[in-house]
């Protein structure tokens, strides 16, 4: 069955969900180091043995031995298959899934728009520098605190004025002029004649912000006028490689600076991210000229456990700041938080980090909790002091704190509002509907014992193998020796179909990576082989991985030893035959 459905999609599907939120329905999830634990669903224990890794979107019971992807769990929890885990799983994301009729049908390619998209980025870059009109952008750029290297780090460019300039040196041909409709960059010139199509370029006279998508592609463009105009900041409309309301400006930036962002602040514009990056503080992102979505929270929780918003003090700033707070409820899960940041009315982010510096971003007392923000926006609009006024104050928190999950945040928030309404926590617990209809627990999974326990002796490339399921960002990182190819081990097209895979999706995750070989005999091997290792620093891990790969090349080099012997013994005991043969001639 799984063969119907078009590997890519799965593959986006996987991309777009997070183990742990799905899992966090079924299991009362607990954070503990960089994994998530909890009661294992799938046989009885009292002490948790239940791990999942949001890394590596993979879980894993050190009692009973289940693992496997977010598919795999929904499979033996829900006793489905794996077309229904999918169909579930694509209706939690939103997405639609194939058509019968559109399975096997070539996916549309986008490769030459990000190829065109960066061919533009260049262009923006270049002129920045080249331009005979540059020093308007980079007095701009140098008044507002930005280095080179602050520049460089984040692509910034110039468009310069006029109307042509990107399309006469990127849209020489009819295939070129067309991509550069489809990325968004060009407009359509509107004329009375309908035979042929004039454009004409989108940015002009502006600073570029290239926005690049988790992989580091470029998927668009923000620009920035530089002196005075509308709109003051332009984006590139949707196309078929940019949606506004999934990417985020500066995650790609903030991600390469630290794999592991406890946490990450959203501002609202390109010029606020590189000025308070100027300032060392580059775990900050930007929304693209849209109000914060849902899918920019799930987006940000799968890189970090807490969000802290930063928004205008002025009614404005609260409104925006009031939609991020419902958009984020539901997705509370344990071990998230969500902060506000509130500034000065008459302040931006990046006049508050030149006149306050780094701490004021950074210092938890500036903070508003969600718990106090939703409070205290209800309190607000009720008299506290009247019977009626309480009454209204339950009715108005009901359906808000409804949207949490179960786990001590609802509990608490159940709490405060007890004692705000001067009704009893039970009361309380009655009146606000549960987050989601309780799921029966299934039976337990019945695993083989004896394969559980047994410890294997792995060769050096199950070793290999091992590493890379946990740690792929290993296979771009060392190069695996071309010649380790003349290897007799039975496992070694197996790592190097894992190395292609990751070298076309350097951001796959150990979840994704199993999800290839599902229907494959060797797909139970690879999930033992991800089973969890202890707990070691990932320099010590990348150090083992690169003794593994000397320890096959030495390996090598004693298979090829032995060939040269083997052979040689050959020939040897091909003349010692002949010499018998000869004197056997003589004596008859």
């Amino acid at each position: 069955m799984a063969g119907l459905i078009p590997q890519d999609f799965i593959d986006d599907l996987l991309s777009r969900t997070d183990i742990v939120d799905v899992i966090g329905d079924y299991v009362q999830l607990r954070k503990a180091g960089k994994d998530f634990q909890g009661l294992c669903p799938f046989h009885t224990e009292k002490t948790p043995s239940f791990t999942v890794s949001q890394l590596k979107q993979f879980y894993h019971c050190f009692g009973c031995g289940a693992n496997g992807s977010v598919i795999g769990f929904l499979m033996d929890y829900n006793h489905l298959d794996f077309v229904e885990a999918i169909k579930e799983l694509a209706s939690r994301a939103g997405m639609e899934l194939p058509e019968n009729n559109e399975i096997g049908r070539k996916r549309p390619d986008n490769e030459p728009i990000y190829s065109l998209l960066e061919d533009a980025a260049r262009f923006f870059s270049l002129q920045l520098r080249q331009h005979p009109q540059k020093e308007r952008a980079v007095h701009y750029l140098k008044n507002r605190g930005l280095t080179g290297k602050i520049a460089a780090m984040y692509r910034i460019g110039f468009a310069p004025p006029g109307w042509d300039n990107l399309l006469k040196t990127i849209g020489k041909s009819s295939e070129h002029l067309d991509l550069l409709q489809r990325a968004g960059l060009t407009i359509e010139k509107e004329g009375n004649d309908k035979s042929e199509k004039h454009y004409y370029d989108r940015f002009r006279d502006r600073i570029m912000f290239p926005i690049q998508d988790y992989k580091g592609r470029v998927i668009g463009f923000g620009g920035r006028i530089i002196d005075q105009g509308e709109p003051k900041y332009l984006n590139c409309p949707e196309t078929p490689v940019f949606h506004k309301g999934r990417e985020l400006y500066g995650l790609y930036e903030a991600r390469k600076y630290c794999r592991d962002l406890d946490r990450i602040l959203v501002v609202e514009g390109y010029m606020d991210v590189v000025a308070l990056a100027q300032y060392d503080l580059q775990n900050t992102v930007a929304t693209l000229g849209t109000a914060i979505t849902s899918d920019h929270i799930q987006r940000l929780f799968k890189t970090t456990s807490e969000i802290v918003y930063c928004f205008d003090g002025d009614n404005a700033g609260r409104r925006a700041a009031w939609k991020a707070l419902e958009l984020s409820l539901p997705l509370l899960k344990e071990g998230r938080a969500v902060q506000f940041l509130f500034l000065p009315e008459g302040e931006d982010p990046d006049s508050m980090v030149r006149s306050r510096g780094k701490d004021f971003f950074e210092n938890r007392e500036n903070f508003t909790s969600l718990s106090d923000f939703l409070f205290t926006t209800l309190l607000q609009d009720v008299d506290i002091h009247r019977l009626e006024g309480r009454a209204r104050l339950v009715d108005l928190a009901k359906p808000l704190i409804a949207r949490l999950p179960q786990g001590a945040l609802r509990s608490l928030m159940q709490q405060q509002l007890s004692e705000l309404s001067r009704l009893t926590t039970d009361q309380i617990r009655q009146l606000v509907p549960p987050p989601y209809p309780e799921v029966e627990k299934p039976k337990p999974v019945q695993r083989s014992t004896t394969r559980r326990h047994r410890r294997l002796t792995r060769s050096l490339v199950e070793q290999a193998i091992h590493i890379l399921l946990n740690y792929p960002h290993f296979a771009l990182e060392i190069e695996f020796p071309m010649e380790l190819e003349e290897l007799t081990d039975p496992h070694l097209p197996l790592i190097q179909e894992l190395i292609g895979l990751i070298s076309d999706k350097p951001d796959i995750t150990t979840g994704q990576l199993l999800e290839h070989w599902r229907n494959k005999k060797v797909y139970p091997t690879l999930a033992e082989l991800v089973m969890a290792r202890k707990e070691l620093p990932e320099s010590a891990i990348k150090t083992e991985y690169e003794g593994i790969l000397q320890g096959l090349k030495n390996h090598l080099l004693k298979q090829r030893r032995s060939a040269v012997i083997q052979t040689s013994n050959g020939k040897i005991t091909e003349q010692i035959k002949d010499v018998f043969r000869r004197k056997k001639q003589d004596q008859g």
